[in-house]
């Protein structure tokens, strides 16, 4: 029996905020990955975890001591139009575990069937997308990019409907807070201002108890996630991440990635990339993904209305583009080892981009290439030899002798700098061809490929024997790929 030590405080709020049920079991259920790092936040120890207790454990309520299953009710705006028929439909929080060290970790099945908010699905995932979930965790991670993670992945020898016939699996997500924006929107637009005080109260307690002191908590509160929003979102900017479907029942009130479905970390880099094929009218573009996201915080703040008064609101939200710009600066900065601030340096970067747009280049492995980069020469050759490309436009040249100037005025030596790059430009991407590529050896019953690139994903900046190919360009047939909603 797996043992926890389970403090269910979103349960003891008011029943109307969500039903409580309980798991439905999966037909014939199996481990299919087990995530070691994950297991210790909650104190489990992986060296002493039954494969086969895990799996009853999660996928039967009874087995879980402690557990109090729950699906929440929220609400939320989904490409730009509000929908208040939305909830956990096909996900529970299982409850609430308390580690050692004094920190809460929420336990969510995702997959666990039906509840009152699945509206006309069957509240199954599949196996496709859990991998896709999982994977993007571990990806996440390992870039620094906040993020929800897994615990584990079931899969099972159930069936359901989707793009045909497909495997349903469940994923047990693990993270400190299940606390969407669209959590807010429920209880403003039902007019329900009393619940959506004691909701922010729970909130700020839980997650922002500095806030408690100041003169305006609400108002404080509001500034946190701005700043974590704006941080979180500049960091998807940098490492060229598209989220898809960036609805606000989609947002995290800690600042972290959640939800994954049609992501995308973009093979080159193209400011016009829609990840997901379901929408028509690019709202999520890559390019769009600073401004919805302010859009969104635009949308809590009207959700925060009964409690902070509008001027304060709107004077918070004019600070989002600034500290952005700070935050992607900042992480440019270091992706391309420089370490004191200059003025010039926003140019650089704008015009680095705008350089990657015009060539169609990979900007995560041309700044993994002058990481390792031993003399930035200027005719360029070992560079274009990695970048897998005959010579070098001369624009990027052009470029590069800037480069070249700037990182002189360093105090660090080039050895160090490169060091330094190394550690924040990953050699290694979770492009979608390898999601892919583990996705259909899944459906054919092997999960040693998924296994087998879970390391790479997690410690992305070294090196691993055997999966260079990974590091190249990827395959001709991955632009065929094709993601929407159900990824």
């Amino acid at each position: 029996m797996i043992t926890l030590s389970f403090d269910n405080s979103y349960s003891r709020l008011p029943e109307e905020w969500y039903q409580r049920i309980t798991p439905q079991p999966l037909k014939g259920a199996h481990l299919i990955s087990f995530n070691p790092s994950v297991a210790q936040l909650i104190d489990l120890d992986p060296c002493t975890v039954d494969p086969a207790v895990l799996v009853r454990s999660f996928s039967e309520a009874e087995a879980l001591p402690g557990a109090a299953p729950l699906a929440m009710k929220y609400a939320g705006h989904q490409f730009g139009f509000y929908n208040p028929d939305l909830g956990d439909g096909r996900g529970l929080l299982l409850g609430e575990v308390v580690n050692r060290r004094g920190e809460r970790w929420d336990l969510h099945l995702k997959g666990a069937g039906r509840t009152a908010y699945s509206r006309f699905g069957d509240g199954r995932a599949v196996l496709r997308s859990s991998i896709r979930e999982y994977l993007a965790g571990e990806a996440m991670a390992g870039l620094g990019i906040p993020t929800t993670r897994a615990l584990c992945l079931i899969g099972s020898e159930q069936y359901t409907q989707r793009n045909g016939m497909e495997p349903c699996a469940m994923l047990v997500r693990v993270t400190p807070c299940h606390i969407r924006f669209g959590h807010f929107e429920y209880f403003y637009y039902t007019r329900q201002h009393d619940e959506l005080k004691r909701l922010a109260d729970y909130a700020i307690e839980r997650y922002y108890p500095a806030c408690q002191e100041a003169e305006q908590p609400y108002l404080a509160f509001f500034n946190a996630v701005l700043e974590k929003s704006a941080e979180l979102v500049a960091l998807w900017q940098c490492y060229g991440f598209v989220h898809g479907v960036l609805n606000t029942d989609n947002m995290s009130i800690l600042g972290e990635t959640f939800d994954y479905g049609p992501y995308t970390f973009m093979d080159w880099y193209e400011p016009d990339h829609v990840a997901n094929k379901n929408d028509d009218e690019g709202r999520y573009a890559f390019s769009r993904q600073p401004e919805i996201v302010l859009w969104n915080m635009t949308a809590l703040a009207q959700s925060l209305l009964p409690l902070i008064e509008r001027a304060a609101l709107e004077r918070a939200l004019l600070r989002f583009n600034k500290r952005y710009r700070y935050y992607q600066l900042k992480r440019m900065r270091a992706r391309l080892g420089l370490q004191a601030e200059r003025e010039e340096d926003a140019v650089l970067v704008a015009d680095l981009l705008a350089v990657a747009v015009e060539h169609r280049l990979d900007l995560n492995r041309l700044l993994r290439a002058l990481s390792d980069y031993q003399d930035i020469a200027p005719d360029g050759c070992e560079l274009a030899s990695r970048l897998e490309i005959c010579a070098l436009p001369p624009t990027l040249s052009s470029w590069l002798e800037r480069y070249r100037v700037r990182a002189q005025q360093e105090v660090a030596s080039a050895p160090i700098r490169r060091q330094q790059m190394r550690a924040v430009n990953p050699r290694y991407l979770l492009r979608n061809y390898m999601a892919e590529e583990v996705i259909r050896e899944a459906h054919g019953g092997n999960y040693e490929p998924l296994n087998a690139l879970l390391p790479l994903l997690r410690k992305p900046s070294e090196e691993h024997a055997g999966m260079e190919r990974y590091a190249g360009t990827p395959p001709d047939w991955a632009g065929a790929i094709c993601l929407t909603c159900s990824s």
